[in-house]
């Protein structure tokens, strides 16, 4: 599949099988997140992949949706804001560097045939507490790591017009 075909064939799964995930697949996974860049080669990043046979319930508690510890792995991309590049108006990159490598992640996912849905809305102050996270690192998105069940179904692209989104030289 090129990148193309996964750009297009990627949706927002909710609906997993119970299929174990191989671990080459996770380590070709983490690779994929190493490799996005981030500003200034900072890397104030950190992957956490949770093995959610046996955690249930204490998960839900970061994330309340059913579907969610459904697959056999949640990814969960964190940061260490105090390492990330500041630029001169004061923005820390922190989050953007989180979210390049989170959609890198998410392709490579897809290109290994596995589910993902980003997921933001969880509660911080539970995942700290359920992964151990220590002070001054920060979780900023979270996804199911898991092949769709079938079930599971893309539903169609809603995407506004490339001429209401991409602009020339001036806004």
């Amino acid at each position: 599949m090129d990148l193309y075909d996964i750009l297009e064939t990627r949706y927002s799964v909710r609906s997993y099988a119970s299929r174990e995930v191989p671990a080459e697949a996770l380590d070709r996974i983490a690779a994929a997140f190493n490799a996005a860049p981030t500003a200034a080669n900072r890397q104030p990043l950190g992957l956490l992949l949770v093995k959610t046979a046996g955690r249930e319930e204490a998960l839900k508690r970061v994330y309340g949706r059913a579907w969610f510890t459904a697959a056999p792995y949640v990814a969960v991309v964190c940061t260490v804001p105090g390492n990330a590049w500041v630029r001169s108006d004061g923005k820390n990159y922190a989050d953007v560097d989180a979210a390049i490598a989170f959609q890198t992640l998410v392709l490579a996912a897809t290109a290994e045939g596995l589910g993902t849905c980003w997921i933001g809305a969880f509660d911080p102050a539970a995942a700290r507490e359920e992964f151990g996270l220590p002070e001054g690192v920060e979780p900023v998105a979270m996804t199911p790591l898991g092949y769709p069940s079938s079930e599971a179904r893309k539903p169609p692209r809603l995407r506004k017009p490339l001429d209401q989104i991409v602009h020339h030289d001036r806004w």
